[in-house]
């Protein structure tokens, strides 16, 4: 038969180490969200019909226009329009943001859809 005694001194000891561990289990789950931030911070293409020198160009142009405008997803997506415009002619369409599906009609090979930041969606397509 098992003491009273020590049993009440295991559930002590374990809801001291329990006290314990819940800050620290908050600060790893804030590390964990900071690690995730860094890891998608890269552009991932889902999708692209274009040549690939034009790919290349669309997506540097992508990059630099959601980083120079963090947090601000039109001038972001009018930066892009304006550099697509003057590179490639006009009839350039552009979407950036976050949780957003789509349906186009687009001119084929002028399609490129991506993701940067982790959750900013970016779709850059020609419709004439």
């Amino acid at each position: 038969m098992a003491d009273s005694g020590s049993t009440s001194n295991l559930a002590a000891a374990a809801k001291t180490a329990d006290a314990g561990a819940a800050p620290a289990a908050a600060a790893a789950d804030k590390s964990d969200e900071k690690d995730q931030r860094r890891q998608f911070n890269y552009a991932l293409v889902k999708f692209c019909d274009m040549v690939d020198e034009l790919r290349v160009e669309a997506v540097d142009m992508v990059v630099t226009a959601v980083e120079r405008h963090p947090g601000n997803y039109e001038a972001a997506s009018k930066t892009i329009k304006e550099q697509m415009d003057k590179r490639c002619g006009s009839s350039w369409h552009v979407v950036v943001g976050e949780g957003f599906g789509f349906e186009i009609t687009h001119e084929m090979r002028n399609l490129l859809h991506m993701y940067f930041g982790g959750a900013v969606g970016i779709l850059v397509w020609k419709a004439s």
